[in-house]
C-alpha cells in the first residue's frame, strides 16, 4: 500500500516540474529571443542611414533630409491662420497658428507665390477638420506637421517645400 500511495505523489511532482520547466526556462528563453529579434530589427533600420552619411547612394527619402550646401534655405512666413475646430460641446474650440515654410531654393520662392492661395486653402481646410484632442501632446503636433507636409507638398507644386515650422500655435477651448 505504501507503493500505491507513493505513485500518485511522483506523478504529481512530475506535472509540477513540467510547469516549472515552462515558467522558469522556456518562457525566459522565448522572451530573450523576442528581445534579440526586436533589437536586431531596430539596429538594422539605422544602418542604411549611416551608410548614406558615409557617401553611399541615398534613397529619395534620405535625400530630403540631406542639407543643400550650395543653396541657402528660403523661408516664407504664411499669414496667421485661425480655424474653428470640431467640438461636441456648446463652446467652440479654436486653433490659431502661424506657419513658416522652408523652400529648397530661391527659384522655388517665385513659383510658390503663384500657388500660395491654394496652399493656404489646403491648410485651412485640414485645420477645420481637426478636434482639440488631435492636437494633444508632442505626438499630436508631430501628426499635425506630417499631415500638413503631405498636403502642402502636393498643393505647392512646382515649388518644393522642404519643411514646415510652427512659429506660433494656440488651441483655445
Amino acid at each position: 500500500m505504501a507503493e500505491a500511495e507513493g505513485a500518485p505523489e511522483t506523478a504529481k511532482s512530475k506535472k509540477m516540474s513540467g510547469k516549472k520547466l515552462v515558467l522558469f526556462i522556456i518562457l525566459p528563453l522565448l522572451l530573450l529571443a523576442g528581445g534579440g529579434a526586436a533589437a536586431f530589427l531596430l539596429l538594422g533600420k539605422e544602418e542604411p542611414a549611416k551608410d548614406a552619411a558615409h557617401g553611399e547612394e541615398a534613397t529619395p527619402e534620405e535625400e530630403e533630409h540631406v542639407e543643400d550646401d550650395g543653396h541657402p534655405p528660403v523661408f516664407i512666413e504664411l499669414p496667421e491662420m485661425t480655424a474653428n475646430l470640431v467640438s461636441s460641446g456648446k463652446k467652440g474650440a479654436f486653433l490659431k497658428t502661424t506657419l513658416v515654410l522652408e523652400l529648397r531654393t530661391a527659384e522655388d520662392q517665385a513659383s510658390f507665390e503663384g500657388v500660395q492661395p491654394r496652399v493656404e486653402n489646403e491648410i485651412q481646410t485640414y485645420l477645420r477638420s481637426l478636434r482639440p484632442e488631435d492636437l494633444q501632446g508632442a505626438e499630436g503636433m508631430k501628426r499635425l506637421r506630417d499631415e500638413l507636409m503631405l498636403r502642402v507638398k502636393d498643393s505647392a507644386k512646382p515649388a518644393k517645400v522642404k519643411d514646415i515650422l510652427f512659429k506660433q500655435i494656440l488651441v483655445q477651448q
